[in-house]
């Protein structure tokens, strides 16, 4: 009995043994191993079970991309300006053996590296420079951690200037030049504006002035050819009873008659002398005649008759 008890105990404690050697590596991390101190292998992701007493997990590593958020630094510009800037280093372990053994505490030697890379990179820039060259500055910061952390088996992928904090009377002068390009510019949008709208008045007064021109003109050709179609139209008419007398092959009394009443119209004008043909004054007989043809209100026909 005795001995069924401690073969049970020793299977137990093997039991035990061989559970508390079984590891599962989750997704997206690596274990570093480690036997007899030395390094043995990086476990990936799944079921691993190492060797009792032999065996340890030197590190556990994660593979996912890590946001590191350094407190800010302080830099002096090339025109020397004391500012603080505070960094934000987007990393990921790609290497977990390198990280393991490349270097003592990869955070802080990546904060000392970005803060040291900061102050060479902005040392060469004066103020305005460093105000707008903020994807230039990221740029080169990555670069350069890039290549330094490649023997931990790290990989930055991006640097990002989270914070560029001027002192104070800095920042006072800056607002108050961009106050003063601010007014500048809204001054030279009223003065745009002003003009434009001056120059809309004068294009509206020329247009009205071209329109009242065309109207005029239009008016006056259009008086002009209704002038024109009413003396056509009466030499028409003239001409047309000039056939129509021509037609009726009038008399020499007529032709005498159509003198006197062209006499006639003359004499009612305001000319002061007339100068009356000889053939005119012989026919003393014939005004007599014509006076009565005028009073029974004789027509062309008539006379064609």
């Amino acid at each position: 009995m005795p001995f069924i008890v401690f073969l049970g105990i020793i299977v137990f404690v093997v039991l035990i043994v061989i559970v508390s050697n079984v590891k599962i590596v989750p997704q997206a991390n690596a274990f570093v191993i480690e036997r007899l101190g030395a390094y043995f292998a990086t476990w990936g992701t799944g079921l691993h079970v190492k060797v009792p007493f032999l065996d340890r997990v030197a590190k556990k590593v994660s593979l996912k991309e890590q946001v590191v958020d350094f407190p800010p630094q302080q830099v002096i510009t090339k025109d020397n300006v004391t500012m603080q800037i505070d960094t934000v280093v987007y990393f990921q372990i790609t290497d977990p053996k390198l990280y393991t053994y490349g270097v003592e505490r990869p955070i802080s030697a990546i904060e000392n590296l970005t803060a040291t890379t900061l102050r060479n990179i902005v040392g060469e820039l004066e103020l305005d420079h460093t105000l707008t060259s903020r994807d230039v500055i990221n740029s080169n910061i990555r670069t350069i951690l890039d290549e330094a952390t490649d023997a931990w088996g790290i990989k930055v992928n991006r640097v990002e200037l989270k914070n560029i904090l001027p002192p104070r009377e800095i920042q006072d002068a800056m607002e108050k030049q961009m106050k003063a390009e601010r007014e500048r510019r809204a001054r030279i949008l009223d003065a745009e504006g002003e003009k434009q709208g001056q120059i809309l008045v004068a294009q509206g007064h020329k247009e009205a002035a071209i329109l009242q021109a065309d109207a005029i003109r239009e008016s006056k050709i259009r008086e002009a050819q209704g002038e024109a179609e009413a003396i056509l139209t009466v030499q028409k008419a003239y001409a047309d009873a000039l056939r129509m007398l021509n037609e009726a092959n009038p008399t020499d009394k007529v032709i005498q008659l159509k003198s006197l009443e062209a006499f006639q119209k003359a004499a009612d004008g305001k000319a002061t002398k007339i100068i009356i043909p000889s053939e005119i004054q012989n026919l003393a007989g014939l005004v007599t005649s014509v006076k009565e043809v005028a009073s029974t209100d004789l027509n062309l026909d008539v006379v064609k008759r």
